[in-house]
This record gives C-alpha cells, sequence and structure tokens, in this order.
C-alpha cells in the first residue's frame, strides 16, 4: 500500500495536473480488445480521423498494420511522420499523421496504471502513458521505504518487462522510473547506467515546483516537451563494427542547449552562440540532436527553419571522421562530407537547400569567395577555439558571410580569447550554454579526475635543468657529459634516461597492479616522444615479465603475455628505417619500425583496448589519442610529458569517462574517477597551468588525492559515530548483526538505513584510495564493516547479500579472505534445494543457539528463492509452498517460534515440495501436463481427479504439438486463438465451469512451458 500512496499516487496526481486523462484498468481494457494488445484502439482510431481526414474503415486499417508493427525504430518513423499509405478510393499513397506535433492540444492524452500485458509471461507494469492510444512511456513506481536499492529494483522491473511483454516496448520513447522523490529515465532497451534524472527543468526555474517528482515529470511529460522529446531527441545509433543498434535519449543539457540554439535561429535576431559541454558529456551527440531539429523542426514553424543548410566543421581529420560517422549512425538526412570548398560550392548548386555537410575548418584556408545565400546556412564548429588560428576563422566568415554560426567545445574558452568570443558569442553573452566540469561530475555523466604526484625527485624542471642533468648522469664519464651539454641539454634528454625509464615503468605496474587490474580496468602511458615511447615500452614489458615469472610462468611465456598487454601508438617518421653508426640510436629506431602500427593494426588496437578482458592493457602514446579518443574502460593516465592549458585538459579528460564492469562473480564494479599520476611535474604547476581560464570553469578540473584521504576520515567518522549511537562498539560482526536485527523489529529501521549508507560509503571510499598508504589505518574497520554489512543484510531482509559484488576488486579478496576466517562464508553462500548438503541445517543437535538463528537465516533465504524460481513457472502449482516460507518466517519475527523449530518446518516443507516435484511420475504424467492438472485443481475443486488428469493430459498434448509443429506459437496471434478453441473444447467436454478463466491461465502458464523448440 505504501508503494502506492508514496510513488503511484503522487506520480498519477502530478500526471493529472499535466492535463493527463487518468483510465481506470478496466476502461482501458475494454479499449484494447485483448490483453495482449496495447493500443487503446477507439482513442487512435479517433484521433487517425480527426488528424487526417480520413474515414472509420481506414482509420480501422491503420490501427490494424499499427498493432502487429513490432520494430521500434520503425514506429519512432512512423510516430515523426514518415509514415505512408494507400487509403481507399485514392490512387497513390498519402501521408498520415499520428501525432500532431505542433498543435499539441489536438492530441489526446491519457495514463493507465496497473497496465496488465498477456505474453508468454503476464505482467503488470505500474503506469503506461498514452499519446493518441500509442503507449509511449512506461513508469515503475517503487516505494520509498524499501531497505533495497530502489532504482535498482524497478530499472530490473522494467527490463523484465522488456523482456516478457515486448509489445508494449515496439512504440516506447523511453521508461521512467521513481519512488515518488528520486525520478530516473531512460531509452528502451537501455542498461542502468544509462538512466539519468532531469534535474534542470529549463527554462522554468527548480523553486517553481512544490516539489523534485513534479519537477522532474514536467521536464520530462508535460506533452509539448514530450513530444519535442519525440520528435528530436531520440536516435538509432549504429556501430559499424557490429552492426547493433543502440536507442539513445538526449540529457537535459542536451535538450537545454538545443533549444537555446534553434530558438535563437527561428526568431531570427542573434546569428551566433557559443556551448561548452564538457568532455564525455555527450558533445557529438548535441550536434546530432540540434541538426535534427534544425533540419525537421516538427513541434515549431518558422522562415529561417523552412530548408536550411547545416555544415558541420572540426579542425582534426580524425575528428572530421568521428563526427561524420556518428551523424551517418544515427540516420541523419543526406550528410555528406565536402572534402574542398570547391566541393562545397559544387554541392551547393548541384543539391540546392536542405543539405547537412560535414567537413575541416582547414579546407577554408585562403577561400575569400562568399557562397551564395550564405545567410541560408547554419555552421556548426566543433572544438571551435582551435579554428581561430592562422586565419582560418577569417576565411570562413569571408566564405559565409551571413550564416548563423554556433560554436562547440569541451574544454573552457580562456578569457584571452578574444577571437573565439567575438566569433561565435553575441556581446557580452559568454556561453549560450554551459555544461561545466562539475555540472557533468555532480550528474555522473562524468567521474571526478583525481591526480597525484609520485615521487617529487622524477619530476623535471625546465629552470633547473642542468642540475638535473649531473644529477641523472653522474655515472658519465665527464668528456661524454660535456659532449651531451655540448649538444644542449633539453627536457627530453632527462626524462629518457635509462634509470628513470626502469623505475618509473616500475612504479607504474605497482600502481596499475593495486588500482587497476583487479577490476579491469585500463591504463595510457603518455611520454615525451616517440623514442620514449619505445624505451617506456621495453622498460615496462621487462618489469612485467620479470614479475609474471616470479608467479610461476616461464620466461619465454612471461614476456609474450608482458608483450601482448602493452600496445604504442605513434606517428611514424622517415628517419626510422635510416642507419646508424650509433647503437642506440639504430636500436631505438629498429624499435620504432617494429612496434608502429599502420591504420588498420591501430584500428584494432584501439577498439581491443577500449573491450574489457581483451588485450592490450596498456597504450603509450606521445601526441595521438590524447584528444578524441574515448576509451570508458580508461582509468588512469600516467603522465610523463608536459602539457598546458587545453592539451593538459583534453588529455587528462580522457579517463572521466563513465564505465561499468562485471566483475568473475557477476557484481557490477563502477569506475569511481580517473586518475592522473604524474611524474613529470605538470601537476606542480596546475594552477598556473589553468590561469588563463575563468576560475569558476575550471574549478574541480583535478582534485588532489588528498583530498580523497579527508573523504576517507570523515567517512569513517560518521560510520563510527552511527555504530556508537546504535550501540554496537565492542561487539564482533555476528553479534553485531543480531543486535541490529532487533533494533529493527523495535522499530528503528532508519537507524540501520543510515548506518547501512555510511558503512557503505565508507568502505567504498577506502576502496577509492588504495593502494594510498592513507588506507593502513582503516583497514580493520573496513574489514569489519564489510562483513557486518554482508551479515547484518540477510538478518533483516531474509535473502541473499549481494552487496559485496560491488565492491572494488583491490578489496574484495581481503574481504573475502576476512569473512571466511569469520566463518560468514557459510552463511553467504546460498544452496539449492538439490545440494547434497542442503539439509545440513535441518540438524539441530549440539548446535548453538546462535548456530540455530544463523542457519534459519541462510534456510529462509534459499527456500524464499527456491520458492520464487517455481511460483514463476506455476503459480497455481507451488503458490502455497511460497505463502509456507513467509508464514515460518512471520512466526519466527513475532517469537511464536524458535530458531530450531522453524528449522523443522522448513524441513517438512522442503520434503513437500520434493513431493510435488516428483508427483508427476507417480501418476504416469509429463511433468508439465501435471502442472496444468495443478491449475485446474485449484479452479474447478468439485471436478473429479480423473476427469482433470484426463483433460491436463490432453492440453498438454495440444501444446506439445504446438511446440512441435510451430515453436513461435505464442507470438501468432491466430494460431494462439485456434489452441484457445481446442483448449475450450477440451474443458467443455469434460463439464468445467468458467471455461475462459482456466484457459486464460493455462495459455498463461503453458506460453512460458512450451516456449521455443522442444
Amino acid at each position: 500500500m505504501s508503494e502506492y500512496r508514496l510513488a503511484e499516487k503522487p506520480t498519477l496526481d502530478a500526471l493529472a495536473a499535466l492535463s493527463y486523462r487518468l483510465l481506470s484498468p478496466g476502461v482501458a481494457m475494454a479499449m484494447r480488445e485483448e490483453e495482449n494488445r496495447v493500443i487503446l484502439k477507439p482513442v487512435l482510431v479517433e484521433a487517425l480521423q480527426a488528424l487526417n481526414g480520413i474515414d472509420a474503415a481506414d482509420a480501422e486499417a491503420i490501427y490494424g498494420e499499427l498493432s502487429t508493427l513490432s520494430d521500434n525504430e520503425e514506429w519512432q518513423r512512423k510516430l515523426r511522420g514518415v509514415y505512408s499509405r494507400r487509403l481507399t478510393g485514392e490512387a497513390r499513397d498519402r501521408p498520415i499523421t499520428l501525432i500532431d506535433f505542433k498543435q499539441p492540444d489536438r492530441n489526446s492524452y491519457h495514463v493507465v496504471r496497473q497496465f496488465r500485458v498477456a505474453a508468454q509471461r503476464a505482467r503488470i507494469a505500474d503506469i503506461v502513458v498514452f499519446v493518441n492510444g500509442i503507449p509511449l512511456v512506461v513508469i515503475e513506481a517503487k516505494s520509498p521505504l524499501k531497505a533495497s536499492n530502489k532504482a535498482e529494483e524497478a530499472f530490473e522491473q522494467i527490463k523484465q518487462y522488456e523482456r516478457d511483454i515486448p509489445r508494449l516496448f515496439s512504440s516506447n520513447a523511453f521508461s521512467v522510473i521513481t519512488d515518488g522523490v528520486r525520478t530516473e529515465y531512460g531509452a528502451t532497451g537501455s542498461p542502468s547506467q544509462f538512466y539519468a534524472t532531469w534535474p534542470d527543468p529549463w527554462p522554468r526555474k527548480r523553486e517553481e515546483f512544490p516539489d523534485d517528482l513534479s519537477r522532474d515529470l514536467w521536464s520530462l511529460l508535460k506533452p509539448s516537451r514530450l513530444l519535442d522529446l519525440l520528435g528530436h531527441f531520440i536516435v538509432f545509433e549504429t556501430d559499424p563494427q557490429t552492426g547493433r543498434k543502440t536507442k539513445k535519449i538526449c540529457r537535459y543539457q542536451q535538450f537545454r542547449a538545443v533549444n537555446k540554439a534553434v530558438t535563437r535561429v527561428a526568431e531570427g535576431k542573434l546569428k551566433k552562440g557559443l556551448i561548452w559541454h564538457t568532455q564525455g558529456s555527450g558533445k557529438s551527440l548535441t550536434m546530432v540532436f540540434l541538426a535534427l531539429k534544425l533540419k525537421t523542426h516538427l513541434t515549431l514553424d518558422a522562415p529561417t527553419l523552412e530548408n536550411p543548410n547545416i555544415l558541420v566543421l572540426t579542425d582534426r581529420i580524425d575528428l572530421d571522421d568521428q563526427i561524420s560517422k556518428t551523424f551517418v549512425a544515427c540516420g541523419l538526412p543526406n550528410p555528406v562530407q565536402a572534402a574542398s570548398v570547391s566541393k562545397l560550392r559544387d554541392a551547393v548548386a548541384r543539391g540546392g537547400n536542405g543539405q547537412i555537410l560535414l567537413s575541416t575548418i582547414f579546407k577554408f584556408a585562403g577561400s575569400k569567395d562568399p557562397i551564395r545565400n550564405s545567410e541560408n546556412w547554419i555552421v556548426l564548429v566543433d572544438e571551435c577555439h582551435r579554428t581561430q588560428e592562422k586565419d582560418l576563422g577569417a576565411y570562413l566568415q569571408a566564405t559565409l558571410p551571413d550564416a548563423r554560426f554556433f560554436g562547440f567545445t569541451g574544454t573552457p574558452i580562456k578569457t584571452t580569447d578574444k577571437d573565439t568570443y567575438a566569433r561565435f558569442s553575441e556581446p557580452g553573452e559568454g556561453y549560450l550554454d554551459k555544461y561545466g566540469i562539475d555540472d557533468a561530475v555532480r550528474d555522473g555523466a562524468t567521474v571526478p579526475i583525481l591526480y597525484e604526484g609520485r615521487k617529487t625527485d622524477w619530476a623535471l624542471e625546465q629552470a633547473e635543468i642542468d642540475i638535473l642533468f649531473d644529477r641523472w648522469f653522474v655515472d658519465l664519464p665527464d668528456e661524454k657529459r660535456e659532449e651531451l651539454k655540448s649538444k644542449g641539454v633539453s627536457l627530453a634528454t632527462i626524462a629518457k634516461h635509462p634509470e628513470r625509464v626502469h623505475l618509473i615503468a616500475l612504479d607504474i605496474w605497482e600502481h596499475f597492479k593495486q588500482v587497476c587490474q583487479p577490476d579491469g580496468f585500463k591504463a595510457q602511458i603518455v611520454v615525451i616522444d616517440r623514442e620514449a615511447v619505445v624505451l617506456y615500452r621495453a622498460a615496462l614489458a621487462a618489469v612485467i615479465a620479470r614479475d609474471l615469472e616470479k608467479g610461476g610462468l616461464d620466461a619465454e611465456a612471461a614476456q609474450a603475455k608482458a608483450d601482448a598487454m602493452i600496445a604504442c601508438v605513434y606517428s611514424r617518421s622517415q628517419e626510422d628505417e635510416k642507419p646508424s653508426e650509433d647503437i642506440h640510436v639504430s636500436g631505438v629506431r629498429e624499435d620504432l619500425v617494429e612496434f608502429y602500427l599502420d591504420d588498420d593494426a591501430e584500428k584494432a588496437v584501439k577498439k581491443a583496448f577500449k573491450t574489457p578482458g581483451q588485450e592490450p592493457q596498456f597504450l603509450i602514446v606521445c601526441d595521438k589519442l590524447l584528444t578524441g579518443f574515448d576509451a570508458p574502460v580508461e582509468a588512469v593516465m600516467y603522465l610523463d610529458k608536459p602539457l598546458k592549458e587545453h592539451n593538459l585538459l583534453q588529455a587528462i579528460a580522457r579517463t572521466n569517462r563513465t564505465c561499468s564492469l562485471v566483475s568473475d562473480d557477476g557484481g557490477e564494479i563502477e569506475k569511481p574517477h580517473g586518475r592522473i599520476v604524474d611524474y613529470i611535474g605538470v601537476t606542480n604547476h596546475l594552477d598556473e597551468a589553468l590561469a588563463s581560464y575563468r576560475a569558476e570553469d575550471v574549478q574541480n578540473a583535478l582534485r588532489d588525492i588528498a583530498i580523497l584521504r579527508n573523504d576517507l576520515k570523515e567517512a569513517h567518522a560518521r560510520y563510527a559515530r552511527q555504530k556508537r549511537a546504535m550501540g554496537l562498539d565492542g561487539l564482533d560482526e555476528k553479534a553485531a548483526a543480531y543486535a541490529v536485527g532487533k533494533l529493527v523489529a523495535d522499530g528503528r529501521e532508519d537507524d540501520w538505513f543510515e548506518l547501512q549508507r555510511l558503512a557503505r560509503l565508507f568502505v567504498r571510499t577506502y576502496g577509492d584510495l588504495s593502494p594510498d598508504p592513507a588506507i593502513l589505518e582503516f583497514t580493520a574497520d573496513v574489514k569489519w564493516a564489510a562483513a557486518f554489512l554482508r551479515l547484518a543484510t540477510q538478518v533483516i531482509e531474509k535473502d541473499e547479500s549481494v552487496d559485496h559484488r560491488s565492491y572494488s576488486g583491490k578489496i574484495r579478496d581481503m574481504l573475502e579472505e576476512h569473512v571466511h576466517a569469520t566463518g560468514l562464508s557459510t552463511t553467504i553462500r546460498l544452496r539449492n534445494i538439490t545440494d547434497p548438503n542442503f539439509a545440513d541445517d535441518f540438524q539441530t543437535e549440539e548446535k548453538s543457539e546462535q548456530e540455530l538463528q544463523e542457519a534459519f537465516v541462510r534456510k529462509a533465504a534459499e527456500l524464499r528463492r527456491v520458492t520464487r524460481e517455481l511460483v514463476d513457472k506455476n503459480p497455481s502449482q507451488y503458490g502455497r509452498f511460497s505463502d509456507r516460507v513467509l508464514e515460518i518466517i512471520r512466526r519466527f519475527e513475532e517469537g511464536q517460534i524458535a530458531a530450531a523449530e522453524g528449522l523443522r518446518d522448513f524441513e517438512d516443507l522442503t520434503g513437500g515440495i520434493d513431493a510435488e516435484q516428483g508427483a508427476h511420475a507417480d501418476l504416469g504424467m509429463d511433468e508439465r501436463a501435471f502442472s496444468i492438472l495443478r491449475i485446474m485443481e485449484a479452479m474447478a475443486p468439485d471436478v473429479d481427479h480423473p476427469t482433470l488428469q484426463a483433460a491436463a493430459v490432453a492440453v498438454g498434448e495440444v501444446y506439445g504439438r504446438a511446440q512441435r509443429e510451430q515453436p513461435a506459437w505464442y507470438f501468432m496471434d491466430a494460431y494462439k486463438r485456434e489452441l484457445k478453441r481446442q483448449v475450450r473444447r477440451i474443458l467443455t467436454e469434460r463439464g468445467l465451469a468458467d471455461v475462459k478463466a482456466i484457459r486464460d491461465k493455462i495459455e498463461e502458464f503453458a506460453e512460458h512451458a512450451y516456449a521455443g523448440p522442444h
């Protein structure tokens, strides 16, 4: 009831306030014809007639066509108006409108709660939102009082619906999960990490709304905004490698920026805008959404939007290729790459207006003649701050003097960069839209970046170059040292000293083993030049190979494995293949030739690096892959190259992408942050490097790891205070878990929730900081907290705890060892009823009360899981066992029975389940037919058993034959109707009453039990 009161009803109320009409489940069912249909037929038919001026017969025919359409992308096209068909009495196809985007009031908006869909496994969605009778949004509401992870629970429910009742998601735009307080949304089929909040209700203010739920639902589902999202902010992106399509929906900053820009074009007064969306927040996709809305503008009319040309410019070939692929992959109309300004002029002359062209800024060098009708051009410039160099901005302006210009950047613009502001900003405006570093971290669009300086004596200062030279080259003979000095001592000379490279390679490997490797994340090493790339490769491979040999590998296998872990990416030089009498130079050149990757090999390596679990684990670079290379699995950048300003910001952002990996035991590990490990001393001068930017633009661009040390101390202190307040100090993990169980039973559930939250934060922060020495004083407390959480969760929730699987791998092994030492391992590893050791807990003699309680908790969790799985197969057959488990648990919690008595009850229950699972053999029946018999027994208790048994066998034969002859029968409506007729005849001939209800129940079971090839 709390779920309805605290989450579902407030959602319905908020939707009613947005002019949605609430339909009861019964009224909605009457509009659907059958329970496996999801469109509200009379609503759609009426809308089709009104919007298209057609008669009822044609509208019915369109409904029939749409009701069988299952492809989500095709639905998207039809909803946007890419739909035509032949109507009665007409000679040619004509466009069909399903939704009026420009006049939202002409559409019908409904919402239905408890929307049941019959399918292989029938499901009931909490809330479904309809436009013109078409289901566009599914909302799953969960109680905010539940101890479990509400978002995860609701998300799993959505995924279950997508799997079991796919018809409801054929036309789906996106789904929403909410607990009445926090609301998240995601595109159809999205994994959980791509569900997000919508915190900014632009153009309104947050304080205009009574609560967050009202704000969030207004932002997403106000009819005009829902239509805008549907019309312009959903794309299907095709992976060029696999061909797999991914549906994507915008984030709030993309919606805001695009609409600001489109409004500016539509109004026709201002002609420029500068958009800063920090790296990793989807800037390329923002440009796609903007181009899509400028091109189609379904929701508004304006002379300036009638048929504009769109030119997308980048400042580098690889970015041009990247942007081009993104546009093509997202299915934008006619994106064409223009190789030169002359090609651009040809395209305009040949194709007229309405084109989308992609090119690089360098193509405009020297171009001064204006392109005709340039006022009809909208230019989107990526990384616009770099386009002002070498007069390129002036050439662009001369070529398109009357165009509208929108500049995009992934890094902030320097305060001194007057040209960029002049070219892309209206006077005094600065940014048209800003989504900064802190915004992205707060929203979880990117992860924060921590930096740490390693071994200050490795840092290199240009001003101290002679001192550093004497220190590092002290062992050289005087004449050799003077010879090197005479050639000019450079930073690169010092940086590439063999001993320094070896020491840093050793430090990198030890750091990587502790920080990245346990969870499967990867690293990039940035060095000073091409020679340093191969020097570091050799040193690191040698260090890794020696370590692997210590672990038991033979030398040859160790070296091969080490080499596979490392890849180098650098450009080729004509010098590489020249001979040299200098042995060192000759060796370096040979390595540069050996480890160079051509275009195809480089693409293959980058793809493998981006793929978790594949080699390589290290990429060593000097200039390449510092910008525009997105590999979310990259968690650390080891930096041994001086970088400044934009180059520094762009390079370190390689580590800020969010990433979630699955561990060997099935747990999900999220990358907590990126790390920059600085060997050259760049971050010693971070303030100086970023001084040319506005302070608020680069605040928290990098966070010193010392801050995380303070975070750990604070997290520990807050956790310790709560633990002390609950009287748990001095108790071991088990005793504390049972003590908390009693507190919860006495009504102190909120105290447990708070302790749970603080303990998890403490453990997670510890893992984030590891292997920093600052963690050592907290290790014992972390072990206690993690073990306590796992046992207490079982004691309180009577279910298997999987919290440990979300811990970082670098502390998971430590926790497993500790848990085993405390005896908790037997508590958390649940067994199946078929396990030969399952019955061990039923031996109650010679067990202490605490051991009996642990056994009861374990058996409760095991049997709840077993009965849930059985009930999912056949509620009629196994529902009573599930109810019995819950009843025994209730009696134990209320003190009516002791643990030993509860275990005896569980033992009887287990025997009953065993007997039920073997009962079909005693009657000589097929197991599935026996399950059908159980359904009939429950619904027709007055019919004699032989009659029911014969009917069950006959019905089982009907569905068994269907499975053999037509394995996909449950997707074929006509075939299913024929099966229903056969089942009805069998039941009627044997005199069963309420045939329709029994038949529907059997069909629900059969769609699960007789699915797929037999």
